[in-house]
């Protein structure tokens, strides 16, 4: 690891032309969050997602210190030049990256958690640009390969009930890049981005009890969870989720279709698969939005109260149905 610095800066060039200075400061975590934003909130929010996701392409995970990160001019809302100077200023100041003084950045990414830049808006002369005729991904700031391809996707749908139109099939994807030697806790290497703090602690925490069920699952993956609908409520989501972790990670099989599920578990670590509540309507949106290929897992307290029709009405969809109560055996 390099000398790490108490601060660090680096400039951009926002729309209007004007260069704004992203100030990174280093302290001791004791506690707090790993990163802190200032600015408003909704620049706060998208800031501190953009540097959790670009540190899950760094060799080595170490969350002992809190970074503080500011810009001292807003960005328009639709701004998004200035992510690139933000993501360097964090690797300046932890050491990850040594830049020089002065240094100069613009681009944008919509995949940070692969490392990759998509582009920039503003050309300016003697920065560091983001996109394919620049620097087009972060290991090429000291020269690593991109590991894009070493990261696996998986993704898993789940019933989203709330008693009226609005009812659908929600979608969720894990995303894992492998890792040697990580270290540091479990939980700090799965980044959950959009989430508030519960349903970010509820996907960390069953994603750890699932794997722990693995026997060797912890400590060799660095993790993105995204949902398609990010505003949810209750804990159905987990057997879903579970699922296409372990999909991601090469513990299941691939079915031919997609994945939907709906379970939680008070014992995760023990491979243990719960009963939630919905049965009824939940199963009614599974029946009409099934597909052939589709693989139904439901918990096996459910299957006594099921519509004595509903596994044919899957099978005449060609679709297949599981009852469990334990995953591993699926």
């Amino acid at each position: 690891m390099n000398a790490r610095p108490d601060s660090a800066q680096c400039r951009t060039t926002l729309a209007d032309g004007s260069v704004a200075t992203v100030t990174a400061t280093r302290r001791e975590r004791g506690g707090r969050a790993d990163i802190k934003c200032g600015g408003d909130a909704a620049l706060a929010e998208r800031m501190q997602q953009v540097l959790r996701l670009a540190r899950h392409t760094e060799p080595r995970l170490d969350s002992r210190d809190q970074v503080v990160i500011s810009i001292d001019r807003a960005p328009a809302a639709h701004e998004r030049d200035w992510e690139l100077a933000a993501v360097l200023a964090d690797r300046m100041v932890r050491g990850v990256w040594q830049g020089a003084p002065g240094t100069h950045a613009n681009g944008w990414s919509q995949q940070w958690q692969l490392g990759r830049i998509d582009g920039h808006e503003r050309a300016v002369p003697g920065a560091i640009l983001g996109g394919p005729a620049g620097l087009a991904h972060l290991g090429g700031l000291t020269g690593q390969p991109d590991c894009g391809a070493s990261v696996a996707t998986a993704r898993a749908w789940f019933p989203l009930h709330s008693g009226g139109v609005n009812d659908s099939l929600c979608w969720l994807d894990v995303s894992v890049y492998p890792l040697d030697g990580a270290g540091g806790e479990e939980e700090d290497s799965i980044a959950t981005p959009g989430l508030d703090a519960p349903a970010q602690l509820a996907v960390r925490r069953a994603l750890v009890g699932a794997r722990h069920f693995d026997g060797r699952g912890l400590g060799r993956w660095r993790t993105v969870v995204r949902f398609a609908q990010p505003r949810f409520q209750g804990n159905s989501f987990e057997l879903a989720l579970v699922m296409a972790d372990r999909i991601a990670r090469g513990r299941e099989f691939v079915p031919r279709g997609r994945i939907i599920a709906s379970g939680s578990s008070s014992a995760w670590h023990a491979g243990q698969v719960d009963a939630v509540d919905g049965c009824a309507p939940k199963c009614a949106l599974i029946a009409r939005e099934a597909a052939p290929g589709d693989r139904i897992l439901l918990p096996a307290a459910w299957e006594s109260t099921l519509a004595p029709d509903f596994k044919a009405a899957l099978q005449g969809r060609g679709a297949s149905l599981a009852c469990i109560d334990r995953i591993g055996i699926i």
